[in-house]
Order: structure tokens, then C-alpha cells, then sequence
């Protein structure tokens, strides 16, 4: 079977949710090099949109917390662009909050941004996918929170697990016409690294992972090239992890670091043992 050129997107239409800043603006410009037509959502219009050679990508001012704005957004992208191909769910995130006194507004907003928003936007998404003869595909931006809760990320992480398992919901209901699919995206340098890792700027941090640096937004946004590509035309309900490996378990980083010296080890080498 012949599979062209896997990074060729020229006549299709993508959506990147939340396409404006950090890794969603890597995605869209990815899809605009690789000759896509993108349109990226957000709460408020960017002072610059994501562009490549040339070829900015569309906007549209979108809540996609809002079901109806959901709707509106992907019937806006299908009448601009005559087609719907690939909807890359990225709009996502939350501050860390004390499970103990997090308020139910600040849970309600953090579960309806991270899973009931992407669900709408691919209700939506998938009624006009299953009409075109070549389908499309859905991919959900995820994270090694779902998998590996962290303290502080308790609606987050629930949240997120969610969306896992409406990834694998969705790809049963909807193949073959529509593929889904999950990104673990793990720890990622954007322009907010030094708030989220520290005065390093993630040095410290990428010590952790098996991979030696933190991921950049190119890595999630090549890995959403694949998944959208041919190449992937039979992945359907994976969750692609894109961590650089995980994390380092406490214990090998605990044996790894450097211990006092030991008074019995001293004692021997000042003082061997005798053979006799």
C-alpha cells in the first residue's frame, strides 16, 4: 500500500484547542509546515498567531467549556476550510490546589476544561468526520498526571485520567471513520519553566527523567504529525507516551547519590584485618 509522504497535510484542516501559546502554538505550526490549514482557539485573540513560511494559521475566540461554542468552533473550521481531518484536544492545565480546601467551583472549572471540553469539541468533530470519505482523527493531549498524581493535582489528575478513558471510549464507538488517540505528555519546557521547575529553569529536574532534559513542545508536536499521519492509520485507543522515559524511581535516584563516607569502612582501611 502506497503511503506517501507521512508529514504531507496540504488540503486538510486542522483544530488545535488552546493553539495560541507554548505547546499548542508548536502543534499548529507544525501542521502549517507540513501545508495544513489550522485553526487554533483560545479565550482571547494572541498578539501574534502561529505561522509558518508564511501561512498563519485562523482564530477563532472559542470557551470550549461551553458545549454550543464547542459546536460553533468546529462548524466555523468546516465551513472555512470545506473539511474537518484533525482535532488536537490541547487546551488544558490547572494551578495546584490543596485537595483538603479546594474549593467545588475551582474543581468543577478544572474537570470542565480538562475532560468535558474535549469530549464536546469531539462530539462535535465526529459529526462531520464520519461524513467525508476519508474520516478523521482525534487526538487528546494528556498527561503523566493521570498516570503518576503528584501532590497538589488531585482534580487535575482525575481529570486527566478521564481523558484517557474517553480516548479508549471514543476509538471503540467511533472507528474506523474516526481514530482516537492519547498523548502522556510528560514534563515539558516552555516559557513558564522557571515557575513550574524552578530558578534552573528545569535543570534540576531533568535529572529525573531517563532522557536527560525536560521535552520541549516540538517532541508533542511531531508526535501528533505521526498520529494524524498514514503511517499511523491503524493506531487506534493508543496512549503514545512522550515523557523521555518517565521518571527515575526515588530509590535509584537515592542510591545514586553521594553518601558519607562510612567510620567501619575507614577502620578497615586504616586497619586491615589479619590473615592469620
Amino acid at each position: 500500500m502506497e503511503l506517501g509522504n507521512p508529514i504531507d497535510f496540504t488540503g486538510r484542516a486542522v483544530i488545535v484547542t488552546g493553539g495560541t501559546q507554548g505547546i499548542g502554538a508548536a502543534i499548529a505550526e507544525a501542521f502549517l509546515a507540513a501545508g495544513a490549514e489550522v485553526m487554533v482557539c483560545g479565550r482571547t485573540a494572541p498578539a501574534t498567531l502561529p505561522s509558518s513560511d508564511g501561512r498563519h494559521a485562523a482564530f477563532r475566540s472559542t470557551d470550549v467549556r461551553d458545549p454550543a461554542a464547542a459546536a460553533q468552533l468546529v462548524a466555523a473550521t468546516a465551513q472555512r476550510f470545506g473539511r474537518l481531518d484533525v482535532l488536537v484536544n490541547n487546551a488544558g492545565g490547572s494551578p495546584d490546589a490543596d485537595a483538603a480546601t479546594a474549593s467545588p467551583r475551582f474543581v468543577e472549572k478544572v474537570v470542565a476544561l480538562n475532560l468535558l471540553a474535549p469530549f464536546y469539541v469531539a462530539q462535535a468533530a465526529n459529526l462531520v468526520m464520519r461524513e467525508q470519505p476519508e474520516g478523521g482523527c482525534v487526538i487528546n493531549i494528556g498527561s503523566v498526571s493521570a498516570h503518576h498524581p503528584q501532590p497538589g493535582t488531585a482534580a487535575y489528575s482525575a481529570a486527566k485520567a478521564g481523558l484517557l478513558g474517553l480516548t479508549r471510549a471514543l476509538a471503540l464507538e467511533w472507528a474506523p471513520k474516526v481514530r482516537v488517540n492519547h498523548i502522556t505528555a510528560g514534563l515539558i519546557r516552555t516559557a513558564s519553566a522557571t515557575a513550574l521547575y524552578g530558578e534552573d529553569d528545569g535543570a534540576a529536574v531533568a535529572g529525573i527523567v531517563p532522557m536527560g532534559r525536560l521535552a520541549v513542545p516540538a517532541d508533542v508536536a511531531h508526535a501528533c504529525l505521526w498520529l494524524a499521519g498514514p503511517h499511523s492509520s491503524y493506531v487506534n485507543g493508543a496512549d503514545l507516551a512522550v515523557h523521555g522515559g518517565g521518571e527515575i524511581p526515588a530509590r535509584d535516584l537515592a542510591r545514586r547519590a553521594p553518601r558519607p563516607p562510612s567510620r567501619h569502612l575507614d577502620y578497615l582501611t586504616l586497619h586491615p584485618l589479619s590473615s592469620s
